[in-house]
């Protein structure tokens, strides 16, 4: 698939994404959070497109350096964004739009996901270590063991020839994002990107990435929720989240919607992992669509 293509579609994926609502829990067009508003996540999609493209342009499959294209795309959106507004789409966009251009068909996407993870460098995992930083995210390596925020960590990395890889999969036990970057993306390519494939074509852009939120949300508890608040509290919303789902149909459906939104803004429960992964399911449904 031709570069610029991929990346354009990149852009409208972070566009839908954030456009959704009321996408319960996150910023969306009529939800700004104090520190982050919808117009951040608009711009922040958008500068994005060139190091998506630049990534997917002569690719080298033994080393796709996924962690300096990464590393590239969060210091451009910190030029014109102070907050982590995409670290996590932009971490799950890349290999998958790596992966498209590789590709000879849709079908063969998931299975290049797989390979280009298993060929990151020990350069990359130190690219997402600055990337992190840059975000000032926390969760992905901020245990004892190659500790983000430790001085140290890059030359730990290094002295242990811990590739990207080898660093998501040790997250993944309490990181989301880690799990599917490790683990052939079931929740992108089995749940979400199914859903939204469906959904589009019988309903309006708008509902179709929000059900397709709700879906993976009730099927996949949040671990940006677990790690502030514990994994019984992120089950506890998932279980709401699935009792709204089956209402779906109802003439309040819209009311109830909004208001499960306003209980999750007024307790601060962010399911920021959720739209990750539901950037993620429509960017690969309109790869699916263009390919």
């Amino acid at each position: 698939m031709n570069p610029s293509e991929i990346a354009k579609i990149a852009q409208i994926a972070s566009a839908l994404e954030v456009s959704g609502y009321p996408k319960p829990g996150n910023v969306h067009r009529t939800r700004d959070y104090d520190d982050m508003v919808f117009e951040d996540f608009v711009i922040s999609g958008i500068v994005i497109g060139d190091t998506i493209r630049e990534a997917c342009t002569d690719v080298d499959i033994e080393n796709p350096k996924l962690g300096k294209y990464i590393l590239e795309a969060v210091a451009e959106t910190d030029r014109w964004i102070k907050n982590n507004t995409n670290l996590g789409i932009v971490m799950m966009t890349t290999p998958i739009a790596v992966a498209a251009a590789i590709s000879d068909s849709f079908d063969d996407i998931r299975e290049n996901v797989k390979l280009l993870m298993a060929n990151t460098s020990v350069d990359d995992a130190c690219d997402l270590y600055d990337a992190i930083n840059i975000a000032d995210a926390g969760g992905m390596g901020d245990q004892d063991e190659y500790d983000v925020a430790s001085d140290n960590a890059k030359q730990e990395l290094r002295d242990n020839n811990q590739t990207m890889y080898d660093v998501l999969k040790i997250s993944a036990p309490w990181d989301m994002l880690a799990r599917e970057m490790t683990s052939d993306m079931p929740a992108v390519f089995e749940i979400g990107y199914p859903t939204y494939h469906e959904l589009k074509g019988a309903k309006s852009q708008n509902d179709a990435c929000v059900l397709t939120f709700l879906t993976i949300l009730s099927q996949v508890p949040d671990t940006l929720i677990s790690r502030k608040y514990g994994s019984d509290e992120a089950m506890k919303i998932s279980m709401i989240t699935r009792d709204l789902l089956n209402l779906k149909d109802a003439d309040d459906f819209g009311e109830r919607l909004k208001e499960f939104d306003d209980y999750l803004f007024n307790n601060k429960y962010n399911p920021g992992t959720t739209a990750d992964l539901t950037a993620a399911s429509i960017f690969v449904s309109y790869l699916k669509s263009n390919f």
